[in-house]
């Protein structure tokens, strides 16, 4: 159970974001209340309200940097957003009026049951997800040229190099600061126990979370590492170090995402990378139905996982099964899903107890608010790398460098979802500034119009977009 310290810090958080914003700018202030109250605030933690949704540490930080943006944002003219973005944000913001309305019956078994949603749960279900996706109108509004992009990085770089210390902590001591500070642990002890030693796990639900967090670190650092030549020696030590950070976190996900996306960062274009991110993107999207249909090859990617780690694919094949179940239970109310109150797990028939295990944000997303919730979900997180991608092509590689290193984060982050829910407040704030970054270059001309014919090349002054040609 959380100790007064652990409310305490909850209720003090709005203090601490109001400083944060009086000393910082409003893009510094917003991402260090956003991710600095991720990383630090006790997990599972809430104060209860009646009907409004629970504040803890994703709600708190998110409507604090809200009204702090709100406060000191620049006064100009708003632009409207893309139609498509408007379309799967009201899907995301009102797919619980379906939900509620197609769960209105209870969940029976022999013993007992589960209750029907109710329609006094309506209005807290759209608030919660409108303050779920705060960060990204923020991002959307606050992070729109390369500059807000690198400050995202920079910030990964110096949160990861600072989280590293309780981190190393507790790899050595084992994962007890949570307990220290907060007065309980979060999760199953021996979860986090992995080859013979302690992976971290802090303030954050789960040493999985601790992992990904980790990998964003490193990858950012990296990232610096090949777009800041002035920096390389710096930024080539704390990529080792948080390389080897991330490997003490003992995740093999963390490691295959390091594996997989830094080479992408240091060898290809920018351009080639957006388009990378896209692919992903519209893999992830599509996931669902692609494992519904048994296309995904699952057995294959079992017997491989076995080949690297037996009793990992122990852990991957329990995985896989309990998704198919999960995802024949989901079936059944495809389109808004079962709603809250585990309905949309799957239980024994006679007790009533709970079977298997649920672990992928995709699966979660499917079985509570079905496929248009699903589609509002991740259509808000891979719409900005579609259009990211589709505007590269369009201007120079300079122009959004820093944009296509946020997007192979996002597109990590995407795939993490299939197996993990990690989720977090950080990822709508990416999502978000890759949304307005993407929809900024569009609303610029990147090459000059063309000249009339009547007026010879030799006539006239060649123009500065003539001089500095996209490359790529």
């Amino acid at each position: 159970m959380p100790n007064t310290f652990a409310y305490l810090m909850l209720l003090v958080w709005p203090l601490v974001s109001v400083f944060l914003f009086r000393r910082l700018s409003t893009a510094g202030a917003v991402i260090w209340t956003i991710l600095g109250g991720y990383l630090v605030l006790p997990p599972a933690t809430v104060i209860n309200l009646p009907v409004l949704p629970d504040p803890d540490k994703v709600i708190i930080p998110n409507i604090c940097a809200y009204l702090g943006f709100l406060a000191t944002r620049p006064r100009h003219e708003q632009e409207k957003k893309p139609l498509a973005l408007n379309l799967v944000l009201a899907l995301f913001l009102l797919t619980p009026i379906g939900t509620v309305l197609t769960n209105l019956d209870p969940v029976l078994f022999a013993i007992g049951g589960l209750p029907p949603m109710q329609m006094v749960e309506l209005p807290s279900s759209i608030l919660n997800n409108f303050i779920v996706v705060l960060p990204f109108l923020i991002g959307y509004r606050l992070f729109r040229d390369e500059d807000s992009m690198r400050h995202l990085l920079v910030a990964l770089m110096a949160a990861g190099l600072v989280y590293s210390i309780p981190m190393l902590i507790e790899v050595r001591l084992s994962p007890q600061i949570n307990v220290w500070v907060y007065g309980f642990f979060q999760h199953a002890f021996d979860q986090m126990m992995r080859y013979g030693g302690f992976r971290p796990i802090v303030f954050l639900e789960h040493g999985l979370w601790v992992a990904f967090f980790a990998f964003m670190a490193a990858f950012a650092t990296i990232a610096l590492l090949r777009l800041e030549p002035e920096k390389r020696q710096r930024n080539f030590l704390l990529s080792i170090y948080l390389l080897v950070v991330l490997v003490l976190c003992k995740s093999a996900n963390a490691v295959t995402h390091i594996v997989l996306f830094a080479p992408i960062v240091l060898f290809l274009k920018p351009r080639t990378q957006a388009r990378l991110a896209a692919i992903v993107a519209v893999t992830v999207l599509f996931y669902p139905a692609l494992r519904g249909a048994g296309l995904i090859p699952t057995g294959a990617i079992a017997n491989f996982a076995a080949s690297i780690d037996a009793e990992r694919a122990g852990t991957l094949i329990y995985r896989l099964t309990n998704e198919d179940a999960l995802l024949a239970h989901a079936s059944q109310r495809p389109w808004f899903g079962w709603g809250g109150w585990d309905r949309n797990l799957v239980h024994d028939p006679i007790t009533g107890a709970f079977v298997g295990a649920i672990d992928g944000r995709w699966i979660v997303t499917l079985g509570i608010s079905g496929w248009f919730g699903y589609v509002g979900e991740m259509g808000l997180l891979t719409l900005p790398l579609f259009s990211l991608a589709a505007h590269a092509r369009h201007h120079a590689l300079s122009s959004y460098k820093y944009a296509a290193a946020i997007a192979l984060i996002l597109a990590a982050n995407l795939i993490d979802l299939i197996p993990n829910a990690t989720l977090i407040p950080f990822t709508w704030l990416m999502a978000g500034a890759l949304a307005g970054r993407a929809q900024a270059m569009g609303n610029v001309v990147a090459r000059p119009a063309a000249v009339p014919d009547a007026v010879p090349p030799w006539a006239r002054q060649r123009t500065q977009g003539e001089q500095e040609k996209p490359i790529g």
